[in-house]
C-alpha cells in the first residue's frame, strides 16, 4: 500500500518526559489534522495520542498522481513544530513504518500487543476514538477507514477469542495493586483519587474494591464528583480541597487531565511539614504530568509515575506467552487477508475494464457481420448475441482467474520499511495507553 505512513513514539521508545513534551489535546488534534490536509491536498490521517504513545497515521492521496507525498522525516518535523519542539531531539524516539508494517502496529496497537499492560482493552477504545475524531473532520477515506475498520474488529477478535482477555489488567489497576502493596491494610489509611474521567472512575472502583479506611474522589467538576463518588461509598471534593487533603492523605492518585500540574514543590513543602515525618505515596498516572517531579525529592514523599508502573508491569507479564502467541497468531493472519482483500479491490476496475472492453469488441464484430445478413429473425439475433458473450467470458476466465490468484500472494510492494527515525530520509510511498 504506497503512501501508507506511520511516525510515533511510545513507552518503549520514549521516556515520560519525551511523550509528555509531545502530549496534544484535543484542540491541538483537529488543529494539526486540518494543517496536514491543507499542506497534502486529498490526504488522510488519525491521530493517536494516549498517555503511552503519540502516533500519526497518514495516506496520501492515490488518486492524484501528482499529489505531494510527505517523507517520514517531514512528518517527525510537523509533530515536534506542534509543540514548539527541537525536532532532533524527537528523532532517537520515533519509529517509522510504511505499507504492511503499518497495518500490522495498528492491529497489534489496538488488541493491546503493544500496550504496557498486555491485552488491556482501553487502548481499543482511544483507537476508536481517535479514528473517530478523524472522521468526523472528514480527515480519512477510502485508505484509512477500511483499515481503521478492520484493525477495530481485529481487536475485538483477539480479545474474545484468546487467553489476552483473561485476567487483563489496566493501568489504574496496576495502580491500585501497587499501593496495596505499600501497606499492610489500608482499612485505616486515607485514599485521594484525583480525576473523575475513565482512569479515575477505575482507580476510585479498585480503591473502592480495596475497602479504606476513608476514600475521597477529588475532582474539577464538583457535581461530576459527587455523582460518581455515591456509587463507590466514596466522598467528593472539590479540586480547590487537594491541598487540605494533601495534608493527611495516605495515598494520592491522580489522573485529571490537568494541562499544569496540580501538586508542585512549592505546595508541596509545607505540607510535608505539617505532617511532622508521615510518609505519603503519590502516584502519577496522567498525561502531562499532575504532579511536579521534583516533589519526589522531598522527604518522606513517594512519587511513582508512569515509567515506574511500567516495570512493575514488566515483572508480573513474564507469564502471558502463550496468550501472546495466540493473539499475534490471529493478527498475522488478520494482515494478510487484509492485503489480499486491498489487492482484489485495486483488480476489481481493472478486469471491470477488461470485461467491458473484451464485450464491446465482441458486440462491435458482431453487429459488422449482422450487416451481411438482412434477413435474420431477432430469435437468431440473440442466439448471435449470446454465443459472443459466452467466448468472450470463456476466454477471460483462465487469465482473469490468474490475475485474482496473483493478486491473493503477497508481494514485495506490501512490506514496506522506513528508515530509522533518528537518521530520516524519504519515503517513496490522557499507565496503558490511557
Amino acid at each position: 500500500m504506497n503512501g501508507l505512513v506511520l511516525v510515533g513514539l511510545n513507552h518503549t521508545t520514549a521516556p515520560l518526559a519525551v511523550r509528555e513534551s509531545l502530549a496534544l489535546n484535543p484542540t491541538e488534534r483537529a488543529a494539526a489534522i486540518e494543517s496536514l490536509h491543507q499542506r497534502f491536498t486529498g490526504s488522510e490521517s488519525v491521530l493517536l495520542c494516549t498517555c503511552n504513545r503519540v502516533e500519526l497515521y497518514f495516506a496520501a492521496d492515490s488518486t492524484n498522481g501528482d499529489a505531494a507525498e510527505p517523507a517520514t522525516r517531514e512528518l517527525i518535523d510537523f509533530l515536534a513544530r506542534l509543540r514548539q519542539l527541537d525536532a532532533a531531539t524527537l528523532y532517537p524516539h520515533m519509529y517509522a513504518k510504511t505499507g504492511r508494517d503499518v497495518v500490522e502496529h495498528l492491529f497489534r496497537v489496538a488488541c493491546g500487543l503493544d500496550s504496557m499492560v498486555l491485552g488491556e482493552t482501553q487502548i481499543l477504545g482511544q483507537v476508536r476514538q481517535a479514528y473517530e475524531f478523524s472522521l468526523q473532520r472528514s480527515a480519512t477515506g477510502g485508505r484509512l477507514n477500511p483499515l481503521f475498520q478492520r484493525g477495530l474488529s481485529v481487536a475485538k477478535q483477539v480479545l474474545a477469542h484468546t487467553p489476552l482477555a483473561e485476567g487483563r489488567v489496566s493501568v489504574a489497576s496496576v495502580a491500585v495493586d501497587y499501593a496495596g502493596q505499600v501497606f499492610e491494610t489500608l482499612s485505616d489509611k486515607t485514599v485521594v483519587a484525583v480525576g473523575a474521567g475513565k482512569m479515575g472512575l477505575l482507580v476510585l472502583r479498585g480503591f473502592a474494591n480495596q475497602r479504606p479506611g476513608r476514600l475521597v474522589l477529588c475532582n474539577r467538576d464538583f457535581d461530576k464528583a459527587v455523582a460518581h463518588a455515591a456509587r463507590f461509598s466514596a466522598q467528593a471534593a472539590p479540586l480547590t480541597d487537594l491541598e487540605s487533603l494533601a495534608a493527611s492523605a495516605d495515598v494520592i492518585i491522580s489522573s485529571s487531565g490537568s494541562e499544569l500540574p496540580l501538586l508542585t514543590r512549592r505546595m508541596m513543602e509545607p505540607i510535608v511539614r505539617q505532617r511532622r515525618g508521615k510518609p505519603i505515596f503519590l502516584i502519577d498516572i496522567a498525561l502531562p504530568r499532575d504532579i511536579e517531579p521534583s516533589v519526589g525529592q522531598i522527604r518522606n514523599v513517594y512519587l511513582y509515575n508512569l515509567d515506574d508502573l511500567q516495570k512493575v508491569v514488566a515483572a508480573s507479564q513474564s507469564q502471558r506467552g502463550n496468550a501472546v502467541s495466540a493473539a499475534s497468531a490471529i493478527v498475522a493472519s488478520a494482515v494478510d487477508e487484509f492485503f489480499a482483500w486491498h489487492r482484489a479491490r485495486q483488480q476489481g476496475p481493472l478486469i471491470d475494464d477488461l470485461y467491458k472492453r473484451a464485450h464491446a469488441i465482441a458486440r462491435e464484430e458482431l453487429a459488422r457481420t449482422l450487416t451481411l445478413f438482412p434477413n435474420i429473425s431477432p430469435q437468431e439475433r440473440a442466439h448471435l448475441d449470446d454465443l459472443a458473450r459466452r467466448i468472450v467470458n470463456k476466454l477471460l476466465h483462465d487469465p482473469v482467474k490468474s490475475l485474482r490468484a496473483a493478486g491473493a500472494q503477497p508481494n514485495n510492494g506490501d512490506n514496506g520499511h522506513a528508515p530509522p527515525a533518528e537518521a530520516p530520509q524519504s519515503s517513496s510511498t490522557a499507565a496503558t495507553d490511557v
